[in-house]
């Protein structure tokens, strides 16, 4: 992977949502915590946070999800090839 895209990834997958729960927490800060528009705004913000690192996450499990059928796959060519499984 080159190192611009894995700076991307990190930005992406890591300081996304940390940047956007801080200034959830700071917007309830400012609110006090009350009733407000400001700290309701601060509420959506943390939920959004979570919205995003849930995605990164789900992305994630997919891709490795394909991975784990590519190499089963390969096996079963092996397989069908050879008669054998590729570890015996």
């Amino acid at each position: 992977m080159r190192p611009s895209t894995h700076l991307w990834l990190t930005l992406t997958r890591v300081w996304l949502p940390i940047a956007i729960a801080v200034a959830g927490v700071v917007a309830i800060v400012v609110g006090g915590g009350t009733d407000s528009g400001t700290s309701a705004t601060g509420v959506g913000l943390l939920i959004v946070a979570l919205i995003v690192w849930l995605l990164n996450w789900m992305f994630r499990l997919s891709v490795a999800s394909n991975r784990d059928r590519e190499r089963e796959e390969e096996a079963r060519r092996y397989f069908d090839i050879h008669g054998e499984r590729a570890d015996e």
